[in-house]
């Protein structure tokens, strides 16, 4: 490394053992080299999903503009959704702004998309280990689990996602790969209903997603129609960040 910054050597060894210290660099006691730190891996994080933030503003304002209620942009936190940023609705009664607040993902239209690309095996040992979690928040009036048999299959046939297992959720996966999209209908909070599209790094990673929630009185009727338009934004904004555009 000396060699390589043209640096005095004792300096290289002096610096490397005060990165150390602060975890930008870290040493294996074995072999005695470095390699890149947990705290630089942070720090890149940090920046990714700041400069993620900043770009998706104008994305998530056209949301707005075009179904007239509140979206949200949202990452994946183990078995969390986290929502990064939200831009709100011109209504009085609107889904509320849920910036740091974080909620199980299993249940909702992002957390499922943002698993929609993984293995099989990765996401069965994902939901063996969240399958059950519950909203950060405290419980919600769920629609999710239903008592009534006839009435879960009515919904399947009227192809509102029913996710229960891991069998449903593998075929919602399934189902969102294909179209793009994820809804939820009443599945999170009784009246609730939403959409949520993939958001796509350089390597074609899913690495968040776009939702809009509202009241199931307002955007009930046009749930696809609004899944349809958070695939579009969502893979321009993901143009911006550098993904290959889909053919």
């Amino acid at each position: 490394m000396a060699q390589l910054a043209g640096r005095d050597k004792g300096l290289v060894s002096r610096t490397l053992a005060t990165l150390a210290e602060v975890g930008l660099v870290s040493r294996d006691e074995v072999t005695q080299n470095y390699r890149l730190g947990y705290q630089l891996y942070a720090l890149a994080a940090r920046t990714l999903e700041s400069r993620l933030v900043r770009a998706s503003v104008p994305y998530l304002r056209r949301m707005v503009t075009a179904t007239h209620e509140t979206t949200h942009l949202c990452v994946l936190r183990g078995g969390s959704v986290l929502t990064l940023a939200s831009e709100l609705s011109e209504y009085a009664f609107r889904g509320l702004g849920w910036e740091g607040v974080s909620t199980a993902a299993w249940r909702t239209s992002s957390g499922r998309v943002l698993v929609s690309d993984w293995a099989e095996d990765d996401l069965r040992r994902w939901y063996e280990a969240h399958g059950h979690d519950e909203p950060v928040l405290g419980p919600v009036t769920p629609l999710l689990m239903y008592s009534d048999t006839a009435e879960a299959t009515s919904r399947e046939s009227q192809g509102v996602p029913l996710v229960t297992d891991f069998e449903s959720l593998k075929r919602e996966v399934a189902h969102i790969r294909q179209r793009g999209y994820a809804t939820v209908d009443e599945e999170f909070e009784k009246g609730v209903v939403g959409v949520s599209a993939p958001v796509f790094d350089f390597r074609r990673n899913i690495i968040a997603a776009i939702n809009v929630s509202a009241p199931k009185t307002r955007l009930g009727t046009h749930l696809n129609e609004a899944g349809v338009l958070a695939a579009r934004v969502a893979a321009e904004l993901s143009v911006q960040l550098g993904a290959p555009a889909k053919t």
